[in-house]
C-alpha cells in the first residue's frame, strides 16, 4: 500500500521524501520492536541518519546543515514516523531548537552553536514546558536574572527532548514582570548543559515514544554569559510562536505517519485472517472501518500539505498550523483505535506493531501545544 504516495508532495521534496523511506525500512523498521522493548536511546540509528543526512536538517547550508525547508521537513516526518515514532522524534530532536538560533541569534552563536550540529558532533534540546506549566508560555515561572556579565538561571524544566544527552539547549525564561505586557516577559538563552547549576534526569518510562528521551531539568542558580541571550530581551514569546507554527505543521506529518502504520498493520491482518469460513476482509463492517481510517488520513493528510504552503508563505500562520496539528494527530488516534478493534485480542500484545502504534498516538495531541489549545487558536484566528 503506498499510503504516503507523492502527489501531494512538491518536486523539490520528493528525493528528501525517498531518501527518508528508504532510511526507514532499512535503519528503523528492522530494530523498532526492539528499541520500544528496551527504551534505550537509539544511538546506533542517529549516528546511521547523521551519516545519511537526514539530521540537523533543518540547520541552514551556511552553518553546515541541509537547509530543507517546511515541506521538505514535512515529507521526511511522514516517512520516519511510519517507521516508528520514538526513533523518529531522536532524529527530529537532535536540532530541536536550533532554528531559533538561526533565526534570532549573532552570527557569532550560530557560528560556535549550529555547526557542531550541522557536523553530528552535537545534540541540542528545547527547553520551554515546566512542571507546573505545559501550554501557557506567558505563565512560565523559570527565571533569569542580571548579575553582572552573566545571566543566573534558577527554575526547573519538564518534557525536555535531550536535555541528559544534549550538549546545549535553547531555554525559554523569564526575564521580565510587567503585568500589562505578559508576553514581554520572556527572553530565549542558549544554556549548554554543563554549565555550573544545571542538573538533568531522565523521566520515567513512558507508555510510547519509547526511544526517545525526555529530561527534568533543574536550574540552580545556573550562571551563563550575558551573550548567550538569543536576539534581544523581551521577544522570547513571539520567538516561540514563529517556530511553533513551523513545528505544528511538522507534527502533522507525525500523525500522518502514524496514522498510514495503523492502517497497513491492520490492513495485512484482516487480509490474512480467516473466520466463519471467509478472510475477515470479507466483512462488511470490516471494509467500512479500513474505509474510515481511509477517510480519515487523506484528508488530513490533504490539510497538512495545504496547511505547509500556507505557513511557508506566512498567510495567517497560527490558524493553518493549529489545523494541520489537531487534525492529523487526532486521525492517527482513530486509525490506531479501528486497528485494534480489527485486530481483537491479539491487538492487546506488546509484540505486536499496533500496540505499539496505539500507545505512541497518544503523544503527539499533546506536544507542541495540546489540542484543546490548538482549538483556541482555530477560533481565534479563523479568518472570518
Amino acid at each position: 500500500m503506498d499510503l504516503l504516495s507523492e502527489k501531494l508532495v512538491p518536486e523539490h521534496a520528493h528525493e528528501v521524501k525517498e531518501e527518508a523511506r528508504e532510511f526507514a525500512t532499512e535503519h528503523i523498521e528492522p530494530v523498532a520492536g526492539e528499541y520500544y522493548a528496551s527504551g534505550e536511546y537509539p544511538w546506533e540509528v542517529l549516528e546511521a541518519a547523521t551519516e545519511a543526512g537526514l539530521v540537523a536538517q533543518d540547520i541552514g547550508e551556511e552553518w553546515g546543515g541541509s537547509g530543507y525547508d517546511l515541506q521538505q521537513m514535512l515529507a521526511m516526518a511522514e516517512e520516519l514516523y511510519k517507521a516508528d515514532a520514538g526513533i523518529a522524534l531522536t532524529i527530529q530532536l537532535a536540532s530541536f531548537g536550533a532554528e531559533i538560533v538561526e533565526d534570532h541569534g549573532a552570527d557569532w552563536q550560530k557560528e560556535e552553536f549550529l555547526k557542531p550540529v550541522a557536523r553530528g558532533d552535537q545534540l541540542t534540546g528545547l527547553a520551554v514546558s515546566e512542571p507546573e506549566t505545559g501550554s501557557d508560555l506567558a505563565g512560565m515561572t523559570t527565571a533569569a536574572e542580571k548579575d553582572g556579565d552573566e545571566w543566573v538561571l534558577n527554575g526547573e524544566k519538564y518534557w525536555i527532548g535531550n536535555g541528559v544527552e544534549a550538549d546545549w539547549v535553547t531555554l525559554y525564561a523569564k526575564t521580565g514582570d510587567d503585568p500589562n505586557d505578559r508576553y514581554g516577559n520572556y527572553s530565549m538563552f542558549i544554556v549548554p548543559t554543563d554549565a555550573d547549576g544545571y542538573h538533568a534526569e531522565h523521566i520515567p518510562e513512558k507508555m510510547g515514544f519509547r526511544a526517545s528521551k525526555q529530561a527534568h531539568i533543574v536550574l540552580d542558580d545556573c550562571r551563563i554569559p550575558e551573550e548567550n541571550l538569543i536576539g534581544v530581551e523581551g521577544a522570547g514569546f513571539y520567538m516561540l510562536a514563529e517556530f511553533f507554527n513551523h513545528g505544528r505543521v511538522v507534527v502533522g506529518g507525525h500523525g500522518i505517519g502514524l496514522a498510514a502504520a495503523a492502517i497497513e498493520e491492520a490492513w495485512e491482518f484482516v487480509h490474512d485472517r480467516e473466520a466463519f469460513g471467509k478472510t475477515v476482509d470479507e466483512f462488511q463492517a470490516v471494509q467500512h472501518k479500513l474505509a474510515d481510517m481511509q477517510l480519515g488520513l487523506q484528508s488530513a493528510r490533504a490539510l497538512t500539505w495545504h496547511a505547509a504552503e500556507r505557513v511557508a508563505n506566512q498567510e495567517n500562520a497560527g490558524y493553518w498550523a493549529a489545523l494541520a496539528k489537531t487534525k492529523a494527530t487526532e486521525a492517527a488516534m482513530d486509525c490506531a483505535e479501528k486497528g485494534m478493534q480489527l485486530h481483537g485480542g491479539r491487538s492487546v500484545l506488546t509484540e505486536n506493531r499496533i500496540s505499539r502504534v496505539y500507545r505512541d498516538v497518544r503523544i503527539p495531541v499533546i506536544y507542541e501545544g495540546a489540542n484543546d489549545i490548538q482549538r483556541n487558536l482555530i477560533y481565534n484566528q479563523a479568518p472570518m
